[in-house]
């Protein structure tokens, strides 16, 4: 993350074109808000954007499957795809439970997601990782750093989630992705994690408070080349990197808002 002082997620914001990806963002969700059919069925948008956003997650971590064989499957113990698709629809189901705890221990909140996504008590289970314990994530082949970075940059995110920041609700969302993506600070299932702590800051922020802007959706849709690309620039530090990400996270955004007005669409039709 950027060593700016003050209120460094703030200070973000002033990187050329992130106040643009801002505002692109901020006009789309409110146009979603203001449609008709929000006012009379948003409990259902809000459950096709978690089923949707869900399936888009677990794409991202190497179960790309349809949308209709999510709906259709009860049995999600199966094979290791079937197996990643679970974590996604249990971590979706749970981030609204974690709103509150979120600002005073988003640590716990982490700990919480693993333990859900991970469904095992194992003793690695739900707490970042140790020296020496390997990651299961092949997807992302960045270096891994050690445990000891892990816990002193988990804790210094968690410093900043705590004192509060007056940066825009996609910047902040997107530094947790990225930071969380860039330490996979546990022994598994971190790109799962990772999305839906960045869904949790969306919600929670006041920017998606119905949650029906699945940013998983836009993140599955842009692809996994273009995600670790932009990634790449989050771990670069610089700020062309670091303002290419938060660009990429806000079109993932407006995409997910794309898709939760189609379905608002479909609704209006009487088709869904």
């Amino acid at each position: 993350m950027s060593s700016h002082r003050g209120d460094p997620l703030a200070a973000l914001g002033s990187l050329p074109g992130v106040a643009e990806s801002v505002e692109s963002v901020r006009k789309a969700v409110d146009r979603v808000y203001g449609h008709r059919v929000m006012r009379r069925r948003s409990t259902e948008i809000t459950a096709e954007a978690a089923l949707r956003g869900a399936r888009g997650s677990a794409a991202l971590s190497g179960a790309d499957w349809a949308l209709e064989e999510v709906r259709r499957r009860t049995d999600f113990s199966g094979d290791a795809e079937a197996r990643v698709m679970g974590a996604a629809l249990r971590l979706s189901a749970e981030a609204g439970q974690l709103l509150s705890i979120w600002r005073q221990s988003p640590l716990r909140v982490l700990a919480r997601l693993h333990l859900v996504a991970a469904a095992s008590a194992g003793e690695k289970v739900g707490r970042p990782r140790q020296a020496g314990e390997p990651v299961d994530e092949p997807l992302i082949e960045l270096s891994l750093p050690d445990a000891a970075e892990v816990s002193g940059r988990l804790e210094a995110l968690a410093d900043l989630i705590i004192a509060g920041t007056s940066a825009p609700a996609l910047v902040t969302a997107a530094v947790v992705h990225g930071e969380l993506l860039a330490l996979r600070p546990f022994v598994s299932h971190n790109g799962l994690v990772a999305r839906a702590a960045e869904r949790i800051v969306l919600i929670g922020s006041g920017l998606d408070p119905k949650a029906i802007c699945p940013a998983e959706v836009g993140h599955a849709e842009l692809g996994r080349a273009s995600y670790l690309a932009a990634l790449d620039g989050y771990v670069s530090g610089t700020p062309e990197g670091m303002a290419a990400w938060i660009a990429h996270c806000g079109k993932a955004v407006e995409l997910g808002v794309r898709e939760s007005t189609a379905v608002c669409e479909a609704l209006q039709r009487g088709a869904a």
